[in-house]
């Protein structure tokens, strides 16, 4: 009987398949699932158009985050066993109806339904997107495991840097912009990207093979690989793998390395319009730190990353967690004495942030095997949900306590930084106490040369 079209059967890379064809389609689903860091070129106009506040207006990218760690620990394992072209389409298919039920709400006037769909049928596409490609990568490239995710992963930071000129040109063309935005435009833009979206999208699930049983790429030796304490050649399940304290340990790390970097991503205009209020520009000036800094986000994910595979995933995690604390201190101490050393410090702590994404997947692989590495991988991604709320709500609800005290400047910030401090040098003391896992945990060696394949 025939594979069906998105079966894992069906997209078995045939001899001579270049492996380096892999990224480009797991890029095509993270650039397009990355829009979700643009959602804030949408806030104004559905604010003024919709008539509805700041909180309501980020009613849909907040779900939307919830929705992707909640979907990628649910459905994690169904994406190892499927493979990466159902995944793949099913991502497709929920983060592109999302646009389109949203485009709908609005020609509607029903905001709720803008929330449902780009938040909650979208945000279990992004989920499911997010993961898709990570274990085929890792299997693809098993000499250069940081390499290979974070190309991908880096594809998710950088989304946006597609999306917000798109999203403005768009809704400028329908009249969705402006002071009196026409609500038809927003949702006519919401069609068409949806449609954009779509069509992006299908490269990647054309485009995706696996590795047949048994291979590996030319010249690679598995038994000269590089070897470590924590580097593992056993399997763990994703249902055994919650069990062990190593799965605990690196969810507190991911999610207060998280923590740390969307302390400053989500206020950044604000806290550079405050630590530099003289600034000739100060608008432009802030405008201008974001962009940088989604920048760093998105290149500090293949750098990092990439370094990991030369100097081990637990020492880039002392680095995103060690030097991590010590820059939040440096800007704490010297406050607006130096804006280039601000601006230094910020750069490097978005790009220990984005890193902290990429170079995770590769720490899985070292520590619990290739066998449902994704499943694992998605499990772990509740780390991000639940940092998605600590570190708006502790810089934001500290800052605005700060700022009805009267308290102006670096000093509103001071506190929250403080406390970034702390949760970095806690993940930094979890990172030092991961050890092997016990091989109580592994899987049996029949069963891992037959699942891993």
């Amino acid at each position: 009987m025939a594979a069906g079209f998105l079966s894992r059967e069906r997209i078995v890379a045939p001899p001579g398949w270049s492996r380096w064809l892999i990224p480009p389609a797991a890029l095509s689903i993270h650039l397009a699932i990355g829009q979700a860091y643009a959602w804030s070129v949408f806030k104004p106009p559905l604010e003024a158009g919709m008539h509805i506040s700041g909180v309501e207006s980020a009613l849909p990218f907040t779900l939307g985050i919830i929705m992707l760690g909640l979907s990628a620990a649910l459905f994690g394992t169904k994406v190892d066993a499927n493979g990466p072209r159902w995944a793949m389409v099913v991502s497709s298919a929920c983060f592109v109806a999302g646009f389109l039920i949203s485009a709908l709400g609005l020609y509607l006037r029903q905001y709720w339904l803008v929330v449902v769909g780009y938040g909650f049928v979208g945000g279990i596409g992004l989920g499911i997107g997010y993961i898709s490609p990570v274990s085929t990568l890792i299997k693809w490239f098993p000499d250069r495991p940081g390499l290979s995710t974070g190309i991908a992963i880096m594809g998710f930071g950088g989304g946006a840097l597609i999306a917000s000129p798109l999203t403005t040109q768009l809704l400028t063309a329908f009249g969705g912009a402006g002071k009196t935005p026409d609500v038809n435009g927003i949702a006519q833009t919401f069609l068409v990207m949806g449609i954009i979206y779509a069509v992006f999208m299908a490269v990647g699930w054309l485009l995706i093979r696996v590795p047949a049983e048994g291979w590996k790429p030319a010249g690679w030796d598995p038994a000269a690989q590089r070897v470590g304490a924590l580097i593992s050649t056993a399997n763990v399940s994703a249902r055994n793998a919650i069990k062990t304290p190593q799965f605990w340990l690196l969810w507190v790390v991911l999610c207060f390395n998280v923590t740390a970097g969307i302390g400053i991503l989500e206020r950044a205009a604000p806290i550079f319009t405050d630590f530099f209020p003289g600034t000739a520009g100060v608008a432009a000036a802030a405008a201008g730190f974001v962009a940088i800094l989604s920048l760093a986000n998105s290149l500090g994910r293949i750098l990092w990353s990439s370094t990991s595979d030369y100097l081990g995933r637990k020492n880039m995690y002392r680095i995103y967690l060690g030097v991590g604390a010590l820059l939040y201190l440096a800007v704490t101490l010297t406050t607006n004495g130096n804006k280039v050393v601000f601006l230094l410090c910020a750069l490097l702590i978005l790009s220990f942030y984005g890193a902290g994404f990429s170079t995770v997947p590769a720490y899985l692989r070292d520590l619990f095997g290739t066998y449902q590495v994704g499943a694992i991988h998605g499990r772990l991604l509740t780390a991000w949900s639940a940092a998605g709320v600590l570190g708006p709500l502790l810089v934001n609800a500290i800052a605005d306590s700060q700022i009805a005290a009267g308290v102006a400047g670096p000093g509103r910030y001071t506190a929250s930084f403080t406390i970034m401090i702390v949760l970095l040098v806690i993940g930094f003391i979890c990172n030092e106490l991961i050890r092997p896992v016990n091989a109580k945990f592994h899987e049996p060696a029949t069963e891992n040369a037959g699942a891993a394949a």
